[in-house]
């Protein structure tokens, strides 16, 4: 998944008391680390309706999704999912608890999903949302959802909607948010 051109003297090796191969500089021996990102999000309730954002940006424009985005350095994953909240719904939110933590490897990611409620009913799209509003369950456009996590932490909030305390949820049996083995992502 190397997706940034090194210069010609990295080579791909097992660094000495590592474990995994590596781009690695032949001349003074620096290691090229490359690890997945955090992205953080939540699931935003209010009077028993969820807050979703239609993407103004790539990937997958024009699609519904959560609050969520690329944690930022120096900050908590609660903070950046606050965060996220505010720039693409202009909202402010109170984190509840952890919901789920899923691993999509093959984009190299680990999302840590919220619960959060409004903390006031205020919201409208910010800079990387066209639309933003508050979905009953029966009213969210399952098939308009920009990626398989959306449906996973949706259907995950509805399990425990409600309950104070519960374990965080992983990915769904089988799920790893692409099409291995010849298995669309569920809905």
């Amino acid at each position: 998944m190397n997706s940034q051109k090194l210069p010609e003297n990295f080579v791909r090796t097992v660094p000495e008391g590592d474990t995994h191969e590596r781009d690695v500089c032949g001349e003074c021996g620096f290691v090229h680390y490359q690890n997945p990102k955090v992205v953080v999000g939540s699931v935003v309730h209010h009077d028993g309706k969820i807050l979703l954002c239609k993407r103004a940006i790539e990937p997958r424009s024009g699609y519904w999704t959560v609050p969520a985005g690329y944690m930022e350095l120096g900050e908590t994953a609660a903070d950046g999912a606050m965060r996220e909240a505010r720039e693409e719904a202009c909202a402010d939110i109170v984190i509840e608890a952890v919901l789920a933590v899923y691993t999509i490897t093959r984009i190299a990611q680990v999302q840590v999903m919220h619960v959060a409620h409004l903390a006031t009913p205020h919201f409208e799209p910010g800079p990387e949302s066209t639309e933003v509003g508050l979905f009953a369950w029966d009213d969210i456009p399952w098939d308009d959802l920009a990626f398989p996590s959306v449906h996973w932490v949706l259907k995950h909030f509805r399990e425990v909607e409600g309950q104070t305390g519960f374990p965080a949820f992983t990915n769904p049996p089988g799920e790893f948010g692409d099409m291995r083995q010849g298995k669309a992502p569920s809905t």
